[in-house]
């Protein structure tokens, strides 16, 4: 299966996002710019594994999309369901008492939302 520029841009921002997820869960000291910002350094241990997770979630919807897995019916409810998640996300951002996660993370969140409800709309 094909898929669009659009489904391809939103599988690399989500191998964006999760690449960032995978360096703090393995101890990057990016505790600014994640989790509201108030742990300098490497995250505690409780929130690397979250991180380890999400990681893997993002990781998992960027290789489906690029597979095209699934029906054209299914693969609109997962792209409608990712811009709402991501949308989410983007709220959490931008209401970060975190300057850098705001700066950073809010755009890149906010662009995924749309490119997912983009893709959503194409197949």
């Amino acid at each position: 299966m094909n898929i669009t520029r659009t489904e391809q841009a939103t599988a690399a921002a989500l191998v964006t996002v999760g690449a960032f997820q995978v360096a703090l869960a393995v101890g990057a000291p990016w505790g600014r710019a994640a989790y509201g910002g108030t742990r300098p350094g490497p995250l505690p241990s409780h929130l690397r594994v979250i991180s380890g997770v999400a990681a893997v979630g993002y990781g998992t919807g960027a290789v489906l999309i690029v597979r095209g897995a699934g029906s054209a019916q299914a693969r609109a409810r997962a792209f409608t369901t990712l811009s709402v998640f991501m949308t989410i996300g983007t709220i959490a951002n931008g209401a970060s008492p975190s300057l850098v996660e705001r700066a950073i993370w809010t755009p890149v969140t906010a662009a995924t939302a749309v490119l997912a409800w983009r893709a959503r709309r194409r197949i």
